[in-house]
């Protein structure tokens, strides 16, 4: 079955080219701001294909891009810093911009989740003239220097489980297992993460050193720091995971109070129970209420 989409290779400074499947609406753009879809660390961009389908279909422009690293993008050994990721997405808005109906992605929306969320929050400090705004799915509080005394202990902790050699009918089973909830694509989108390789065993398309450099990124930016001086919407959309220790709720929660208190113009829509990644869990959901957010908190942002 083709697609909802179509892919493209844009280039980025340096020379990388990063995979970013376009979703175009079939009846026409009849609703602007569109969408730039960001994922989260060691993901990819198909976790966003139901949001963003349900978005196109209501008349939005919308572009999932795989970062460097991950997916289908190229992947150096460098540029994991948000300098860069940074520069990489600023690329991507002008690229998918130019082959677009004119005017329907010029300042759109840049939706980020968990890390990626805090990356957009980089990229709405640096450039906010060519954004309507920025949504935060899980994330946009993440601080690392608030939960972890040393980068050290931050590796310790959240370094990925050894998955390579796992075969793929195995990860898979184990994926529908964890998320009884979460529709087929969603399932078939988080397998994307993976390399399935040649003797049916699979391996993360992010190594393990790009994804400390990643984290050392994340460890080096606090969020709070980017507050005062955001001057577009800011939409957080924090999931409160079942299973998840009382006290992270609890800080979430007071995170993305201080935020709220500091911003001009932000707002928050809980889900709850949801998955960390809701966008593959509830796209319905999430496009819903991006889609009402784009008629009122980035409207006219």
């Amino acid at each position: 079955m083709t697609p909802p989409y179509r892919t493209r290779r844009v280039t980025v400074p340096g020379g990388v080219e990063l995979a970013v499947d376009i979703f175009e609406p079939p009846r026409g753009v009849h609703g602007v701001p569109g969408f730039l879809l960001v994922h989260g660390l060691a993901s990819n961009a198909r976790l966003y294909d139901g949001v963003a389908e349900l978005l196109s279909a209501g008349g939005r422009v919308c572009a999932a891009v795989d970062l460097r690293g991950h997916g289908r993008s190229d992947k150096p050994d460098s540029g994991y810093d948000y300098e860069t990721l940074c520069a990489d997405l600023l690329a991507v808005l002008s690229e998918v911009s130019s082959l677009v109906p004119a005017g329907a992605f010029s300042r759109p929306v840049v939706v980020g989740q968990s890390f990626g969320a805090n990356l957009v929050l980089e990229l709405a400090a640096r450039a906010p003239d060519r954004l309507s705004g920025v949504a935060c799915i899980d994330g946009g509080t993440i601080d690392l220097k608030a939960r972890f005394e040393s980068f050290e202990s931050v590796v310790a902790a959240l370094s990925p489980p050894p998955i390579e050699g796992t075969p793929a009918s195995e990860l898979e089973r184990r994926f529908a297992e964890f998320h009884p909830d979460w529709p087929e694509a969603g399932i078939r989108a988080a397998l994307a993460n993976f390399e399935v390789r040649e003797d049916g065993t699979v391996a993360p398309w992010l190594t393990l050193e790009r994804h400390l450099a990643i984290l050392e990124s994340m460890w080096r930016s606090r969020p709070s720091d980017l507050y005062p001086r955001l001057s577009v919407p800011v939409l957080f959309l924090p999931a409160d995971s079942p299973g998840t220790p009382a006290e992270w709720s609890l800080s979430k929660k007071e995170a993305i109070e201080a935020a709220l208190a500091v911003l001009p113009r932000a707002a928050v829509h809980w889900f709850s129970p949801a998955d960390h990644d809701v966008h593959a869990q509830h796209p319905d959901l999430v496009a819903a209420v991006l889609e009402e957010a784009a008629g009122t908190l980035f409207a006219g942002g």
